[in-house]
């Protein structure tokens, strides 16, 4: 019996191949999102910012707008994929997961509103690719720095060079010396942990060199993937926040562990799906936090119990 022959639609191109579409697409809305974020507050970003479920969580018409134009370039230029977005949900290639297609686009236009709002340069343009579940390609790119961090099989890139060949070391002097950014404690962790999510924070700033509040996951992965950042904890992220950097993460050499089962005993490398987890702990390269990993066990524990 001869078998069908594969639609168009069923033919996935290769992950390097996927990573060129999506590095085409985010340096397409670069330049707008750039001019956007130094024209100010009379004519950026800042005086067009609304909220959605908070007042910590803001979007501006610059976020649809982009996200708009990531998705047409996207579906133009691989017919029959969909795209999973922050702002506008799911576009084209059906609508579950099961009956999809089996190439999905995971993407974030401004990864770090808040901070695109309030003229803090720590933002990105994420976009992840899909297949069966288990991201493939991914970039993120800063449009004010002018930084396109990409992956696929082949490695980690920062522009056309081996993130490898412009990553930093380690730092001497063990656990004391890293350098580590988070969002936590966000209001949801302070919402959901009360007092306890500031001690933890607490202890993270008495045990490292710095930590810093960057609000910007995508970017938070990939300074930990140039080891520019030591490590980064991740708390209540979507897969849009995560997907593309954790996968540059892991092609650069560093590890993204998540919770080994629903209840959050014990951390695991590397999962096919932690795009998916909404915790996360992301070490650079070479390096080791045991105490944050202890901080992240510790409140997914509490986070388990407020549930039971």
């Amino acid at each position: 019996m001869v078998a069908p022959a594969a639609s168009p639609h069923d033919v996935v191109p290769p992950p390097g191949a996927l990573r060129a579409v999506a590095l085409s697409a985010a340096r397409a809305v670069a330049p707008a999102l750039a001019a956007a974020f130094r024209a100010g507050p009379t004519r950026g970003a800042p005086a067009s910012a609304e909220t959605k479920s908070n007042h910590h969580d803001l979007v501006t018409v610059h976020d649809r707008r982009t996200e708009e134009r990531i998705v047409a370039a996207l579906t133009a230029a691989v017919p029959g994929s969909r795209v999973l977005g922050e702002e506008l949900g799911r576009h084209g290639g059906g609508a579950d997961a099961e009956g999809g297609p089996p190439l999905e686009w995971i993407v974030d236009p401004i990864d770090g509103t808040s901070n695109f709002a309030h003229g803090f340069a720590m933002f990105s343009v994420s976009i992840a690719a899909v297949v069966h579940g288990e991201v493939v390609a991914g970039v993120v790119l800063d449009p004010v720095n002018g930084l396109a961090f990409s992956a696929d099989e082949t490695g980690a890139y920062l522009g056309d060079a081996p993130l490898a060949d412009v990553g930093r070391p380690a730092p001497a002097g063990g656990e004391r010396a890293l350098n580590v950014v988070t969002s936590y404690p966000a209001g949801e962790a302070l919402d959901a942990e009360g007092e306890g999510a500031l001690r933890r924070f607490g202890r993270l700033v008495a045990t490292y060199a710095t930590v810093r509040r960057t609000v910007s996951g995508a970017l938070e992965l990939c300074h930990v993937a140039a080891g520019w950042a030591d490590a980064a904890l991740l708390v209540d992220t979507k897969p849009w926040d995560v997907a593309a950097g954790q996968l540059i993460l892991r092609r650069a050499g560093g590890a993204y562990l998540t919770p080994a089962g629903p209840g959050g005993a014990g951390l695991t490398p590397d999962s096919p799906r932690a795009h998916e987890a909404a915790f996360a702990l992301a070490l650079a390269p070479h390096r080791a936090a045991p105490t944050a990993e202890a901080v992240l066990g510790e409140l997914l524990a509490v986070r388990a119990d407020s549930r039971a």
